[in-house]
């Protein structure tokens, strides 16, 4: 059953990935077919097609690896000095089907008479910059709906009042001991808490009469009441249970007043002689309902962390190559791969990581909703980076055509023509590489050491 649920998490993660690749490409062929540039290919993934059928002027299809789609609109580049006349050079919107074209030379496509005005290179720039936006905004737009479902239906985690029980200890243990014990012998004296009867899950309401607030009154409560009898109320499964638990004395590790336990300069735990009654506890999560007028804030804070994140992609690359090769842990914040995605979906479906699922976790369909408007801000912001094969590099060459044209003017000098980002092919060739490069890297460190989300 846990092999079949990790399985629905990966083919969720995998619909929701070509869904997405699929409407970026909607957000680039409906405005180019508006402006009308004739757009002769529109697919989802690269490789060899799988499936394809032709609508009108446009063959639209699925092709064998659904990482990347693009579609192909004729004229991207303007021609060059002694091209044959009639043609021009193929190109399309998608990173890998780029280099492909890149690869060939930038090959030349015929031009059907009627098409020399249905170019993509004599559009204005506004118009260019519209059809190369309308890919990223389409991203931006998934996101949005997504994140607006979460926020408006489901909530966004809050910490509530109480404590959470996390850890039930069987047998008594002192703080010293606790790192090399792992079991149990059947003459180990039993906790307070395991006699009582507290289980983990439990949400610790009161002790001895006074309101539990937070995870550190329940540590101030019980430390100073060696052998006295305790009231501690909990609620499991919606119903309140009154407990009654004796604290023993035993040797516990002490806590700061943030409620974080103490070491000491060497790393060692700082102990005193307390009362002990064997739980380990943590908030309580809620999720509150938001309003619309939440979303836009919220969004903007995802998308100035995802840009963070970004930006700081060749810094935590390395981090990335000394976990995979190394002996270190992957940091959670860091890159991850489709596969490290799928990865993280499967294990929230299959019930690994902690705070998903179960009777006080996070919903594993809502997990997986979020991680779909994550990915999704992050095609955003990466494909506005000004850089070919991006789409931000057509629109960096668009804006500089039109600041040339702008500049031309001003001086009153003849319009200077259309800019071949075609030139930029050096620069493309750099990105594609280092992309390749990454995207193999953070494959490999998903699969051999992939982020845990267990803590």
């Amino acid at each position: 059953m846990t092999v079949l649920l990790f399985a629905l998490g990966v083919l969720f993660v995998a619909l929701g990935v070509g869904v997405s690749i699929g409407l970026h490409e909607i957000g680039h062929l409906v405005p180019a077919k508006k402006f009308g540039v004739k757009v002769t290919q529109y697919m989802v993934g690269f490789g060899p097609t799988v499936w394809s059928r032709r609508r009108g002027e446009t063959e639209y299809g699925i092709k064998a690896i659904p990482l990347g789609g693009y579609i192909r609109m004729i004229g991207m580049f303007p021609p060059r000095p002694g091209d044959k006349p009639g043609t021009l050079r193929v190109s399309s919107t998608g990173r890998f089907s780029q280099l492909a074209d890149e690869a060939r030379q930038l090959s030349l496509e015929e031009i059907k008479p009627g098409d020399e005005d249905r170019v993509f290179y004599k559009l204005s720039v506004p118009r260019k910059v519209v059809v190369m936006l309308g890919g990223p905004v389409m991203n931006l737009l998934i996101a949005v709906v997504l994140l607006t479902g979460i926020l408006t239906l489901y909530g966004v985690a809050t910490i509530e009042d109480g404590a959470r029980v996390a850890t039930v200890s069987e047998c008594v243990v002192s703080a010293k001991d606790a790192a090399t014990k792992t079991t149990c012998a059947a003459s180990d004296p039993k906790t307070p808490a395991y006699t009582a009867g507290v289980q983990p899950g439990d949400q610790i309401v009161s002790v001895a009469g006074e309101k539990i607030r937070r995870t550190a009154d329940v540590g101030r409560l019980i430390r100073p009441r060696v052998g006295q009898s305790v009231q501690i109320v909990v609620v499991r499964h919606g119903v309140e249970k009154t407990l009654t638990a004796t604290p023993i004395k035993n040797t516990v590790q002490q806590v700061g007043p943030d409620g974080e336990p103490l070491v000491d300069a060497s790393g060692q735990p700082v102990v005193i002689d307390a009362g002990f009654l064997g739980v380990s506890s943590g908030p309580v999560i809620g999720y509150q309902r938001q309003s619309v007028t939440a979303v836009p804030g919220f969004v903007g804070e995802q998308l100035v962390n995802t840009a963070g994140v970004i930006l700081k992609i060749p810094q935590k690359m390395v981090g990335v190559v000394q976990a995979a090769f190394g002996s270190g842990a992957r940091d959670p914040n860091g890159p991850v791969s489709v596969v490290g995605v799928g990865r993280m979906a499967g294990d929230a479906t299959a019930g690994k990581i902690p705070w998903i699922g179960g009777e006080t976790g996070m919903s594993p369909f809502v997990f997986l909703l979020s991680l779909m408007a994550s990915l999704n801000l992050a095609l955003f912001v990466f494909n506005l980076v000004p850089l070919l094969p991006l789409d931000g590099g057509h629109v960096a060459g668009a804006l500089w055509e039109g600041a040339k044209r702008r500049i031309a003017s001003l001086r009153g000098r003849p319009d200077p023509g259309h800019v071949d980002v075609a030139k930029a092919l050096p620069v493309a060739y750099a990105v594609s590489s280092v992309l390749i490069v990454m995207s193999v890297l953070l494959i490999y460190a998903d699969v051999v050491k992939p982020i845990s989300l267990g803590g």
